[in-house]
């Protein structure tokens, strides 16, 4: 029992002394390896709740000041997208989404050891777009195809909480959550295929999207010793 203590305290003690971090480095560049977010709602889309998962999607740069690093981040998506519209019954709408911010904000860290809990805040823009066909869920042959358009541009606040583990002095990974608070002017293009209607209507409106786990590698470089 005693060996068993004294392994666990010399292994809290090693954590705890490791001083080197990216605060010992003027500057840090990151990738985000893998992310899982809720995207922002399209037109009348009933599955607003589900996680979009993506890949190699974004980029940030930190300029380190001790246990403070000031960052400038950017996220890129585009993919195809099929989903509900109106209701389960009422609307398929697939084509296009394509979804980018970028922000500006610092990061908190806790403490200077091997593991470092930090609190993050971000402002930027974000701009989401979807391009694509709306058809009828059930298929008639009075059924209707119609062309969609639909756009989302505005402010985005981004509060954070994550952790960052040292490898070594100069690479780190990182895990962490956030919520999008998404202000944004919408509009919406509704055509027919044939150019005989066409509807379009705009919103400004606020969206809470949550963004369970981003998770990345960062690299730190120009030392300050």
């Amino acid at each position: 029992m005693k060996k068993v203590l004294l392994s666990a305290a010399s292994l809290f003690l090693t954590l705890s002394s490791f001083s080197q971090s990216s605060a010992d480095y003027n500057y840090s560049i990151g990738i985000r390896g893998f992310s899982m977010m809720q995207l922002p709602k399209i037109l009348n889309q009933t599955n607003t709740q589900d996680y979009t998962k993506m890949y190699a999607n974004g980029a940030l740069v930190k300029f380190n000041d001790n246990q403070i690093s000031y960052r400038i981040s950017g996220n890129y998506y585009r993919d195809n997208i099929e989903f509900k519209n109106t209701c389960e019954s009422c609307q398929i709408g697939k084509g296009k989404v394509t979804d980018y911010s970028f922000k500006i904000g610092f990061e908190k860290s806790f403490n200077y050891s091997r593991i470092q809990p930090y609190f993050a805040f971000d402002l930027g823009y974000r701009s989401n777009r979807f391009t694509g066909m709306l058809s009828d869920s059930n298929t008639t042959s009075n059924s209707v195809n119609q062309n969609a358009d639909a756009s989302k541009n505005g402010l985005v606040i981004t509060p954070s909480f994550g952790l960052k583990v040292n490898i070594l002095s100069t690479l780190c990974i990182f895990a962490e959550s956030n919520l999008d608070f998404n202000y944004s002017y919408e509009k919406q293009d509704i055509s027919d295929p044939n150019g005989v209607g066409r509807t379009v209507n705009t919103y400004r409106k606020w969206e809470f999207l949550l963004n369970p786990v981003s998770a990345g590698i960062q690299f730190n470089f120009n030392s300050k010793n």
